[in-house]
């Protein structure tokens, strides 16, 4: 029977989603647009410059930015086919920055910036924009036209409700921000409408948490919050690091962000950014330059950040997303139905799989490269799939030296890696971010490298596994080597002696529970779920998004989150407000408690990080400490899952008075 919101259950075993392809080597379903009808490798990868700022008013100490989200149209797949329509961020001030992805945001170490963040998903005469995609009302959403009473709930509907075409909320979160306050987190119950001009006045045009963190933001920086628009600032009091931005708007982040709003946030400077060339013990040369705003043309960028993504699309060039839960899983309104007659929400697909690969908004592009080394800031900004990234070329030298918060301890040579039987891989899961620096020097001018991804085109659960398709998903870009246009300056990575990392110590632990649910009425999942776990009984208590906090860390506290992962499937699990370290992984038995020896971090999880995978049937353990209080998050970043009850809010210090319901 379907559960209630804040309503209580236990599970005592792994709650399998059967779903695989029948046939791995089948094509991945996906639009009207065949993946084999579009000749790769035409366009040239597209290089995000920086995003400009705005001026920063009288007497104020921060960089300062005004930010919006628009539609627009732009060529992803290859002539002849025609431009996509998208939306991404762009500086309101300069209307040729707005792209897909959105230009990099560099932030410098301990110096605040701010952005005014603008909801402007409106036509030329002010009229909102319906989503791009279907949304389905049927889930604990934002839901704009329950009113202030019914927004951010699940609504309860007589018959099967159609796709929502109504305004479309959004709320921005700079993905790991450690250290920033709960007014600027994007918190997902905080989201807003566009200041359209003909939205129903019975609609809510913010969401829940909106006011409070309006006032409690208007109180501590001094400027207002406009209609349509949050004004968030981000301290950058943490280690330089790869972030990201993209939108959280409850129950609808994975229709917002396959839109296309997302870009790199890239913290430099401070202690943690300086690295030692070991054989001179003198300041090391990392490959650069980055993109910086208004370059002259010709420069040759040596630090690049890459957002590797799936996508399907139509033969009009229209981004394909399903609109129906039976692409997933063939569960129709006939057999067995949907809400209100079973618990299967009409149009939510669990998981989604796209049969194209899209590098920084254009659709299997190719990059010169010259011989000599690059720094690639890697993203995994695919909604449910887990990357394997193998280049085809063994003369490609490659080391890992970052995470997503930072330098790792010491470089990693991925060459010498074997993973599962993968040798030379990088493993990456929705969200996480990946620093290295790849070098080209020993690959004869004229040739073609292909990066490779071995992911599967289906739910990971770990190795060994079924790999993608290889004529499709399998391929990620192209790099044409040409003659090196003068001497490489910077230092072999492995003599880069990197920041030193101080491990946090101790922490109470505090046992947390993954949770799948099956359906009722069919043999598939529903909903995924968060909860607690009683380390005694090896029994969890899954709890919804609605439900009482659990998770309340004191300020200042250090604990060790104990992930137990009781489905078959990997996770991605994102911590909201802190960077922590991996600990350790260990298999639970058949009573779901830990047994055997734990093993530890893989070595490129070494350093801090915001994302961990959780694989199936083992408890993960990370550290972390709770400096700042505020209303926070946790979740799994396949975005499929946190859209349907797999995320939870908690809180650090006093809980907030004013909860949603």
């Amino acid at each position: 029977m379907f559960l209630k919101a804040g309503l209580l259950a236990t599970a005592t075993v792994s709650l399998p989603w059967p779903w695989r392809l029948p046939d791995a080597r089948a094509a991945i379903a996906g639009g009207s647009l065949n993946p084999a009808d579009i000749n790769k490798y035409q366009l040239p990868l597209v290089i995000p410059p920086a995003m400009p700022k705005t001026d920063v008013p009288s007497g104020g100490n921060f960089d300062n930015y005004e930010i919006a989200v628009r539609q627009f149209q732009q060529q992803i797949l290859p002539a002849p086919h025609p431009a996509t329509t998208v939306w991404s961020y762009g500086s309101v001030n300069h209307p040729s920055t707005f792209n897909y992805p959105a230009f990099t945001i560099e932030a410098r170490h301990r110096f605040p910036v701010r952005v005014k963040w603008i909801n402007d998903l409106v036509d030329l005469n002010g009229k909102y924009l319906p989503h791009l995609l279907a949304v389905d009302p049927t889930l604990h959403w934002a839901n704009p036209p329950g009113g202030s009473d019914g927004r951010d709930m699940r609504s309860a509907f007589n018959s099967t409700p159609g796709r929502y075409t109504g305004p479309v909320p959004i709320v921005t979160h700079l993905h790991g921000a450690a250290g920033v306050g709960d007014e600027s987190d994007g918190y997902a119950e905080a989201w807003y409408l566009p200041n359209a001009v003909n939205i129903d006045p019975s609609y809510a045009k913010v969401g829940t948490w909106y006011e409070y963190f309006r006032s409690k933001a208007q109180q501590k920086f001094g400027q207002p919050w406009t209609e349509g628009s949050a004004v968030f600032q981000y301290p950058n009091d943490h280690r330089a690091a790869t972030l990201w931005y993209h939108d959280h708007t409850l129950g609808m982040t994975r229709l917002n962000v396959y839109a296309g709003p997302a870009g790199f946030y890239l913290v430099r400077g401070g202690p943690d950014d300086e690295v030692i060339d070991s054989r001179s013990e003198t300041k090391a040369i990392l490959p650069g330059p980055a993109p910086a705003l208004g370059d002259a043309s010709g420069i040759l960028y040596h630090e690049i950040p890459i957002v590797i993504q799936d996508r399907s699309f139509n033969n009009d060039g229209s981004l394909f997303y399903p609109g129906s839960r039976a692409f997933f899983d063939q569960a129709t309104a006939e057999a067995p139905g949907y809400i209100p007659g079973t618990d299967l929400s009409p149009i939510w697909n669990p998981e989604f799989f796209g049969n194209t690969m899209v590098v920084n908004g254009r659709i299997w592009p190719f990059l010169a490269v010259d011989q000599r080394r690059y720094r690639f800031r890697f993203l995994n900004g695919c909604n449910s799939r887990f990357l394997i990234l193998k280049f085809d070329n063994p003369k490609i030298d490659a080391w890992q030296v970052g995470s997503e918060a930072g330098f790792l301890p010491s470089p990693v040579r991925i060459n010498d890696l074997n993973v599962g039987g993968l040798g030379g891989v990088l493993v990456m899961s929705p969200a996480e971010r990946a620093d290295v620096i790849v070098d080209f020097t020993n690959i004869p001018a004229g040739t073609s490298v292909l990066l490779l991804n071995l992911g599967p085109d289906e739910p990971f659960g770990g190795f060994p596994l079924t790999k993608s398709d290889s004529a499709t998903t399998g391929q990620v870009m192209q790099f044409r080597v040409v003659a090196a246009s003068g001497p490489d300056p910077s230092t072999p990575p492995q003599f880069l002696k990197l920041p030193t990392i101080t491990p946090l110590a101790g922490g109470s632990p505090r046992p947390l529970a993954l949770i799948e649910r099956t359906s009722a009425f069919f043999d598939g999942p529903h909903e995924a779920e968060l909860g607690t776990f009683d380390t005694s009984s090896g029994r969890a208590t899954e709890l919804e998004w609605a439900a009482s906090i659990t998770e309340n860390p004191a300020v200042g506290a250090t604990e060790v989150w104990e992930v137990f992962n009781l489905t078959e499937d990997a996770h991605p699990i994102h911590i909201h407000e802190i960077h922590f370290q991996v600990i350790d992984r260990q298999a639970l038995g058949l009573d779901n408690r830990p047994t055997g020896h734990p093993r530890p971090p893989d070595v490129w999880e070494t350093g801090f990080k915001d994302t961990v995978i959780a694989y199936p049937g083992e408890v993960t353990r990370v550290r972390g400490q709770f400096n700042i209080d505020g209303l926070f998050v946790w979740h799994c970043h396949i975005v499929e899952h946190e859209d349907n009850e797999m995320m939870r809010p908690y809180a650090i210090g006093p809980i907030p008075d004013r909860l949603p319901h």
